[in-house]
Formats: structure tokens, C-alpha cells, sequence
């Protein structure tokens, strides 16, 4: 028996009317896709809202970030992206960047 045929002996009243509903009468030994299908469905969200929330603050941040950074930061990805055939190691970069002095101050 299919699910098609399952639901098409009952009568209009009988039919579930959400996801949940139908996930409780469905047996999953018999239905195992299905089953999956209805859980899936059951806790899908019903808008994208919160997707398009994130991506115009992502927008925002980066639109920030392009603003406030200036071109000696920009120039070495840049450098990066244009010249990819050269290799760098990473004990050359971590040496560079431990040489150059650091004004921190701690406080404890």
C-alpha cells in the first residue's frame, strides 16, 4: 500500500491538516521516506526571514569594513590574489610578523 493509497480510503474529516498532525499518524516502519519527509517539513521554517536578516547585516558589515580599511591593508590580499603561483611558507610569514616590535600595554 502506498502513502497515496493510504489517505485516499479515508474520508475529507479524517485527513491530517499540518505537518505535525500527519507525522503523528504516519508509521515509520511502513513509511520510513515519508517519515523523514514530515519531520523535515514539520520543523522547516515557514519564512526566510532570519536568512535575509543575516545577509543585509553581512551586507552592512562588509560595506563597514571596505570603508574603514585603508589601502596598505588592502594592498597585501590584493598582492596575494594577483600572484598565486608564488609559494609562501608559513614559518617566513610567522618570522616576518614576530620581527616587527609590538607597542601593547597590559594592564593588570
Amino acid at each position: 500500500m502506498s502513502w497515496k493509497e493510504k489517505w485516499s480510503q479515508e474520508k475529507s474529516e479524517n485527513l491530517p491538516k499540518t505537518a505535525i498532525s500527519s507525522l503523528e499518524k504516519c508509521d515509520k516502519t511502513f513509511f520510513p521516506n515519508i517519515y523523514i519527509l514530515l519531520k523535515l517539513l514539520a520543523v522547516a521554517p515557514v519564512s526566510v526571514s532570519t536568512v535575509e536578516r543575516s545577509v543585509s547585516s553581512l551586507r552592512r558589515l562588509k560595506t563597514y569594513l571596505k570603508n574603514t580599511t585603508s589601502e596598505s591593508r588592502l594592498k597585501g590580499p590584493a598582492l596575494l590574489s594577483i600572484h598565486r603561483d608564488i609559494k609562501i611558507k608559513d614559518e617566513e610569514v610567522l618570522d616576518k610578523f614576530a620581527s616587527v616590535p609590538r607597542n601593547l600595554d597590559f594592564v593588570l
